[in-house]
């Protein structure tokens, strides 16, 4: 009887919940406004809003002034909108070797390199160094001398070699190697993901965050993969002969979009939730990685993501209508589809401090194929699941947990730079329920264009993020990981819990 009584109960509160909606603005902005926004940013004329070039920006600026006339104060850089990321366009480096006995490594299909200058250098002694990392009590560098020498290090941490969080460690890795005294850092590649594929990614330039580190830039870092990997085993190799060209790069500028709203309560108002999507997409062409035609060579991105954007978009809007509590910091990021380099640079450079940001409700997708229904990547990993299932269900919709886990969709969009500092941040999405034919037939394609979407979805899609965000926004309590979370420790050293 007890659990009947809770559950009536539950179900009286989301009745509640509802019949307060209809009074809210998420309820009576139109879904011209939704339609507008996706249309424009999804346009020819943005030509797929690739990183570093003009449609990237002209998105950009679409975003700042729907927030300037939103009368949002602005967040970034010298009381603009903008927070400035620096990359760099790099032409990679075709020309090295390696020399180990009587064997030869050649770049790009032995091994590339990752970041540094040229090196020219005979006979250097190596030293292997575990992973090559150093964090808290853990030193792989503990009892070693490396001035000098070469490290020969596994990829990874101590803490495995989960792709994702493997390759940002690499940065953090050449700094330890470079302050150590190290002439060189190698890491041996051997996770579950094509050589072919990591040499397109990080060895064949293109753009890159430019974290203007001298001790970094200056120290070679080679990834080491293919089969050739065994060569350099601990117990066959002792000195290494090293030859590389320097590659040449050319500065690039993109932005980060941010807006604050103020909360109405005189204490909450302190503490922010972030609202957030990336406007990038892939661009025109053979950029675009997949087919095109002399019709139609624009990666329009209108699913990933002018879809996201609408979003936080109408949230501004109808939050500013009716102010929540809390705080509220809009985020649009650029350079998503590099990498997640935009928001890697604003974790890295954030513009409200993290302890003060409580939530991050990052909007992101590969498409939909559940119109009844929205996905929540990291839904059950928050206690704020109550307030995006009542959302949903004032709309009409169904909301939906991660349908595949085994992908690891959690830690591949930007809301994981929140969430690697401790900030809860799921990642609201349109409904996807399986990766079919239907997802694949316009994710990451050209015929991803505004006239495939189904605007009366995405209208709601919208209004439920905007409703879910005031709804946390508005929470007595502060937002925190379900127990056992692997971001739970990081939450518990930001906050002080």
């Amino acid at each position: 009887m007890k659990k009947l009584a809770l559950l009536c109960l539950c179900f009286i509160s989301i009745s509640i919940f509802a019949q307060k909606v209809s009074k809210m603005p998420e309820s009576k902005l139109s879904q011209k406004e939704t339609e507008t926004h996706l249309r424009i940013l999804a346009a020819d004329e943005m030509m797929g809003r690739r990183t570093g070039e003009m449609g990237n920006n002209m998105a950009a600026r679409y975003i700042a002034e729907q927030f300037r006339t939103l009368g949002l104060k602005p967040a970034g850089d010298n009381g603009s909108f903008y927070q400035k990321v620096p990359f760099k366009n790099t032409k990679p480096n075709t020309e090295g070797y390696m020399t180990i006995g009587d064997s030869t490594l050649k770049v790009m299909d032995d091994f590339i390199t990752y970041d540094g200058k040229a090196i020219d250098v005979q006979n250097v002694p190596v030293v292997f160094a575990g992973a090559g990392w150093v964090e808290g009590d853990y030193d792989d560098y503990k009892g070693l001398d490396v001035k000098g020498k070469i490290v020969i290090a596994t990829f990874g941490t101590n803490k495995g070699t989960d792709p994702m969080a493997s390759f940002e460690a690499s940065a953090k890795k050449t700094k330890i190697a470079a302050e150590k005294g190290a002439v060189a850092l190698i890491e041996l590649v051997q996770i579950n993901v094509p050589w072919r594929n990591i040499v397109r990614y990080f060895g064949g330039g293109g753009l890159q965050l430019d974290m203007n580190d001298p001790a970094k830039a200056a120290m070679p870092h080679y990834w080491v993969g293919s089969s050739r990997v065994k060569l350099l085993a601990k117990d066959k190799v002792q000195t290494l002969s090293i030859k590389t060209m320097n590659d040449v790069s050319i500065p690039v500028m993109s932005q980060n979009v941010a807006a604050i709203l103020e909360g109405s309560d005189p204490t909450l108002k302190n503490e922010y939730i972030v609202l957030s999507a990336h406007y990038d997409h892939v661009g025109t062409g053979r950029n675009g990685g997949n087919k095109f035609t002399a019709e139609d060579s624009i990666f329009n991105g209108a699913r990933d993501n002018a879809f996201g954007v609408s979003a936080v978009l109408y949230a501004a809007k109808c939050l500013t209508t009716m102010k929540p509590k809390r705080s509220i910091l809009f985020l649009g990021f650029t350079g998503e589809e590099l990498g997640l380099l935009g928001s890697r640079y604003y974790g890295e450079h954030p513009l409200i401090p993290m302890k003060q940001c409580m939530f991050n409700l990052n909007c992101d997708g590969a498409g939909y194929n559940d119109v009844t229904a929205l996905t929540t990547i990291g839904l059950s990993r928050t206690d704020c699941k109550t307030e995006m299932e009542i959302a949903a269900k004032a709309f009409g919709l169904k909301i939906i947990d991660d349908p595949a886990p085994e992908q690891n969709l959690f830690d591949r969009s930007d809301n994981v730079n929140f969430a690697k500092y401790g900030v809860p941040a799921p990642c609201f999405s349109p409904g996807l329920k399986a990766f079919d034919e239907a997802i694949f037939k316009y994710y990451h394609q050209a015929t991803d264009n505004p006239e495939t979407i189904d605007f009366n979805y995405l209208h709601k899609y919208c209004q439920s993020y905007a409703y879910a965000a005031r709804l946390i926004a508005n929470r007595k309590d502060q937002p925190k990981w379900t127990a056992g979370d692997k971001y739970e420790a990081a939450y518990k050293t930001l906050y002080g819990k």
